[in-house]
């Protein structure tokens, strides 16, 4: 079994890549291409915390909830949640409604 395999559109990619359309595009613009960006790094950070246990496809599928749920990922304005976003953010279904995560 080789490393790669041909997407849809004949390039070769890695072969986990070739689960989902979403994986596809994280794999060709974004997985591996260096950030430093400071709120695409706090969205990152973010997302890698929140995946813990689970598959990085359900983050993938969550993501634009999770941008909305936390201010696209504004940390000055995340800084400002208070106990009120907390309870928001555990009953919001789009995102991982776990409070340690949280």
């Amino acid at each position: 079994m080789g490393d790669t395999v041909a997407g849809p559109d004949g390039r070769a990619r890695c072969r986990w890549s070739a689960a989902t359309p979403d994986y596809i595009a994280y794999h060709d613009h974004e997985w591996g291409f260096p950030v430093s960006d400071d709120r695409r790094l706090f969205e990152k950070l973010c997302l890698e915390g929140f995946q813990s246990g689970l598959s990085w496809r359900t983050i993938l599928t969550k993501r634009e909830n999770f941008r909305a749920a936390f201010a696209g990922f504004d940390f000055a304005e995340v800084a400002r949640f208070t106990d009120a976003d907390v309870t928001r953010l555990l009953g919001d279904a789009g995102i991982v409604r776990h409070r340690g995560k949280i």
